[in-house]
């Protein structure tokens, strides 16, 4: 059978460590709002694949082997002449 004291000096540990967590992100949210920082607003965000590079996913089966193009062509490797696309870019349209 465990020593409940144990038990409770663990959960109070536990607690500790919750407080300081907690009071450290008190001291975040103050610094930042005295220097009037905000955190990145979802408008702000780039827009994904905006003019990125493109990739295609090629698979050998029987290789069981995956290689990243940035070409549709099927890539040309030596001893290996079966690639499957897995996947192409998303449309770029919206």
């Amino acid at each position: 059978m465990p020593n409940p004291g144990m038990y409770r000096g663990d959960r109070r540990r536990k607690e500790d460590q919750r407080k300081a967590k907690q009071e450290a992100k008190r001291a975040r949210k103050a610094e930042r709002r005295e220097s009037g920082a905000t955190g990145p607003e979802i408008a702000d965000q780039p827009e994904p694949n905006a003019a990125g590079p493109t990739e295609f996913v090629w698979f050998s089966p029987s290789k069981g082997r995956t290689l990243t193009t940035t070409s549709a062509a099927a890539p040309v490797v030596d001893g290996i002449d079966d690639w499957t696309l897995l996947s192409e870019p998303p449309p770029s349209g919206g």
